[in-house]
């Protein structure tokens, strides 16, 4: 079948949208791709196994498509897709770095990939000595305690950090307490974490640097709360200095201080959460330490902790004696177990691999090219772009629209446009505190070529929007879709294939 395009209705938007045929439609009776073998049984009648109430009838549109076929169109719509392997990916507060394929390599090592957690503990030896060594790797590197490695993903292991908290409370004080306190600065997911345990997320207002101050700590303080959450760097790509006369503030009323580790590769090898009065933390694998990132996973979350809120942690834990590794599921104070089985393990290996290549010393390297990178290219475009904050960035930089504001020019037109020079866009609109924010991560990855590249297309679009505002709002014009309508799309999506289907445009 041909390339088919339709009339793009939506409001302003213009011209064709082209749509790629769906495997459905381009089903010939009588081909197919497969040589299956007999059965080996009677042919039966299904009726005469199946209650009727349990039969759909037969599948009328099932596709029959020779192999090259289905081959050539999933490629095809790979094609139009953007990823980490194809291009620049600067979503802010996402780092989607590159992932070295070494860590891919290992993660598929057959002693690895192939190991059932269910096996007896003589025959997973090398699994849960490379798993005892993660969590002392992250132990060390953070500056805590213990590690658990079971929470499935970063806000799994940031509910994970609140539950043993709570327990902590519960087991010494006969409590939970019943506030946390939340920077404006804080990830996203840190108010839902709280609510989710029952607690009274508090909202901290950030300085006009985008920081927090100690006396807004202190005024929020008292023996209801149970824990002040901060995200350091802060998702508006700040360091906040202020970290350990604020963890004493906490401390000096009870509470606990749970760091939210998303932005940790900003900091790995120079600082340790740890030693700035962090009690509690989680890493996110899939950022820091460069495992696949995107698609719904899987992602990696493990949590540290300081050695007073070790006996919470979730169970089992990977422990050593003599020359063995075994789980303990022994652990009267733990939180208890979090998922089935005992974390996502190939995100360990990749995790585990990162570290062993990379070493201390490259460690420490990654935290500084990822500031450097960030720094760079904010000095690239701060002529034409305004900056959402005076201090320093760290690994991300915010831009926001400010400077179009007089031609009409959005936040989300300059997402659009960049799609058309090659890029994915940023994050946009968010954090909420910074109004048309564009939110930059080049992460330690990309060279100084691709983002003096990028930061060509940035001005290219400045230029446009002052020039011709209105082609600016088509964009973009270059790929095989053009600009949609997402609140119609978001609203009423078509999430799957029906004979009758008709284009929603």
């Amino acid at each position: 079948m041909s390339q088919e395009f339709f009339p793009n209705t939506s409001p302003g938007t213009r011209g064709l949208v082209y749509r790629e045929p769906l495997i459905f439609e381009r089903s010939v009776p009588g081909r197919s791709g497969a040589s299956l073998p007999s059965a080996g049984v009677p042919e039966t009648d299904p009726a005469d196994e199946i209650p009727a109430e349990l039969l759909r009838g037969p599948i009328e549109h099932f596709p029959s498509n020779s192999e090259n076929e289905v081959v050539r169109h999933y490629v095809r719509l790979s094609q139009t897709n953007h990823s980490i392997d194809t291009g620049f990916y600067p979503l802010g507060s996402c780092t989607m770095k590159y992932n070295p394929k070494v860590n891919e390599w290992a993660a598929r090592l057959p002693g690895f990939a192939n190991a059932h957690p269910y096996l007896p503990p003589e025959q997973l030896q090398g699994v849960l000595e490379l798993m005892w060594n993660l969590q002392n790797l992250l132990s060390e590197i953070g500056g805590f305690a213990a590690t658990s490695l079971q929470p499935a993903a970063g806000a799994h292991g940031e509910l994970a950090g609140l539950m043993i908290i709570r327990a902590y409370h519960l087991d010494r004080h006969g409590t939970p307490r019943k506030k946390v306190l939340i920077p404006d600065s804080a990830h996203g997911t840190n108010p839902a974490s709280a609510a989710l345990l029952g607690y009274q997320a508090v909202e901290l207002p950030s300085n006009e640097k985008g920081m927090l101050e100690p006396e807004v700590v202190a005024r929020a303080m008292d023996e209801d709360v149970a824990a002040l959450m901060v995200t350091n760097p802060n998702t508006l790509g700040i360091f906040e200095t202020h970290i350990k006369e604020i963890a004493e503030i906490v401390h000096a009323k009870g509470g606990l201080v749970y760091g939210d580790g998303a932005n940790m590769n900003a900091i790995l090898g120079v600082a340790r959460p740890g030693d700035l009065g962090i009690d509690v933390m989680h890493y996110n694998l899939h950022k820091t330490f460069s495992t696949p990132h995107g698609g719904g996973g899987p992602g990696a979350g493990p949590v540290s902790v300081a050695a007073a809120l070790e006996p919470y942690l979730p169970r089992p834990v990977v422990v050593k004696e003599g020359d063995a590794f075994r789980l303990d599921f022994d652990r009267p104070k733990s939180i208890g177990k979090l998922r089935t089985f005992w974390g996502n393990f190939g995100m360990m290996v990749r995790a585990y691999t990162y570290i062993l290549e990379l070493g201390r010393e490259g460690l420490r390297r990654t935290a500084e090219l990822a500031v450097l990178n960030a720094q760079y290219l904010r000095k690239l475009l701060e002529a034409d772009w305004h900056v959402a904050y005076e201090n320093p960035s760290l690994h991300e930089v915010i831009f926001t629209d400010r400077n179009l504001k007089e031609t009409g020019v959005t936040t989300m037109d300059v997402a659009k446009a960049l799609i058309d020079h090659g890029f994915h866009p940023p994050t946009v609109y968010f954090p909420l505190v910074v109004s048309g924010a564009l939110m930059i991560e080049p992460t330690e990855t990309e060279s100084k070529e691709t983002l003096e590249a990028f930061a060509a297309a940035m001005k290219a679009i400045y230029e446009r929007a002052k020039t011709d505002p209105e082609g600016l709002k088509r964009a973009p014009e270059k790929p095989v879709v053009e600009r949609l309508d997402e609140a119609r799309a978001a609203r009423k999506p078509v999430l799957r294939w029906t004979p009758d289907f008709e284009i929603p445009f």
